[in-house]
């Protein structure tokens, strides 16, 4: 015998999607630095440009990061519809 499959579409429980949120967002925050500043070394390792491109791809990764971060902050913010927001 089988186990029934779930709903498809079916979401984690309010609990649940908050600590996985909570888990994915610093990994977003440093994986988008990590990028576009290795980017920027590998572009000034070719350019013999260092330490300039780093910088600025790694500043650049930040500002991604942060603003990836806050899309989907709010994003969630209105799928929750604000149920568990101020009180």
């Amino acid at each position: 015998m089988s186990s029934p499959n779930p709903a498809p579409g079916k979401r984690p429980s309010g609990g649940a999607a908050q600590v996985a949120m909570a888990m994915e967002l610093p990994v977003i925050l440093i994986a988008t630095i990590a990028i576009a500043g290795g980017a920027g070394y590998l572009l000034d390792r070719w350019l013999h440009t260092s330490p300039l491109l780093t910088l600025i791809f790694g500043f650049l990764g930040f500002g991604a990061g942060v603003w990836d971060v806050i899309r989907r902050l709010t994003r969630a913010e209105k799928t929750d519809g604000g149920a568990n927001g101020g009180g």
